[in-house]
């Protein structure tokens, strides 16, 4: 995908590319539009709550982008950009996506539910660092030529777990209401699609969303080397960024159409799915598994889990069941912090 996008853009004018650049655009607007409103649509049929909608089907679309980036980097022999992607994509996704998400709008929360889901996302997280330490040296991880390793082994755990966390998911369907609060006022007209309809145009949209994303990043990074811009800085910014533009401009449509539990729902399902289906996928396709440097343990891997429990702290927090403002303030405070500290702390 990623040599058919760098063909497409590579020999183009620039009138083409900012032509490509603006229907990208407008592609990945309209899917997320038509994303939100269909996962709205599907609440309401089967009385899901809108959040595990966001936690499962959306978000397992919306972070293909991330787990198609990762996987091929791990495959070139890249394994620690393989895991760079994974953890960047948790941090940029609860940091900076919610954080903007719930600052535009006080989030509602279904605490019950978001307590269970929210629980998993710590779990990953901190399971995923646990992973990479070494048992022999456990405490070297942050010496110079320390750091540690994913496994390959355990890159399939997290496949298994994977499938089971999706199981469980379906299964919470059961618990759910019939008629989910505030969805009284949706229409669903005699003779509308039926459910599994509905499913396969979420599905489809999620395709046409993570293509349309795809190609964006192509374009920008094309027009990015043509102005003769750093590598590193365009794979620190439009790489890493763009992988995460599915859940952003997701999000960033359900608070438009204040559906903010679908946005909720996204970050969390995605951040989950960075863990079990991203590394883990791409550590299963190595033997040497995924490195982490040293760079990880002291700037990576502590953003991560501070986020994530930022979020915990805001859902303790939340009054009236809905996810204050200030959270949304903290959390894209950190994450401008952390894209300042990537350029200035030591990577060896």
């Amino acid at each position: 995908m990623d040599a058919f996008i760098h063909s497409l853009v590579h020999d183009a004018g620039w009138l083409t590319l900012l032509l490509v650049f603006a229907l990208s655009i407008a592609v990945l607007g309209y899917s997320a539009d038509k994303l939100v409103d269909l996962a709205v649509t599907l609440s309401v049929r089967t009385g899901m709550p809108r959040v595990i909608i966001g936690a499962t089907i959306v978000s397992l679309g919306t972070t293909m982008p991330e787990a198609a980036v990762s996987v091929y980097a791990a495959i070139k022999g890249q394994p620690d950009l393989a895991l760079g992607n994974a953890v960047g994509s948790i941090i940029c996704d609860t940091g900076l996506i919610l954080g903007l998400a719930c600052i535009l709008m006080p989030l509602p929360i279904d605490r019950r539910i978001v307590n269970r889901q929210g629980w998993i996302q710590v779990a990953a997280g901190l399971l995923l660092v646990l992973c990479c330490i070494p048992a022999s040296d456990p405490f070297g991880v942050f010496d110079a030529g320390g750091g540690g390793t994913m496994p390959q082994r355990i890159g399939w755990l997290f496949i298994a777990l994977l499938v089971a966390y999706m199981a469980w998911s379906m299964t919470m369907i059961r618990d759910a209401d019939k008629v989910v609060p505030g969805d009284e006022e949706e229409d669903d007209p005699p003779g509308a699609r039926p459910g599994w309809l509905v499913v396969v145009l979420m599905l489809v949209s999620c395709l046409f969303l993570v293509a349309s994303a795809m190609v964006l990043i192509g374009a920008t990074k094309e027009g990015a080397e043509r102005l003769e811009v750093p590598e590193g800085i365009i794979a620190a910014t439009v790489v890493a960024f763009g992988t995460s533009l599915p859940e952003l401009v997701t999000a960033m449509t359900a608070v438009r159409k204040k559906k903010g539990e679908i946005a909720i729902g996204n970050v969390i399902g995605a951040d989950i799915l960075n863990v079990l289906f991203v590394a883990g996928a791409s550590a299963s396709v190595t033997q040497k598994g995924l490195e982490a440097g040293p760079y990880f343990f002291r700037l990576q891997f502590p953003v991560m889990l501070l986020v994530l429990f930022v979020f915990r702290f805001g859902i303790a927090t939340a009054r009236k069941g809905k996810l204050a403002r200030y959270i949304g303030f903290l959390l894209l405070t950190i994450y401008i912090c952390y894209l300042i500290l990537n350029v200035t702390v030591d990577k060896s």
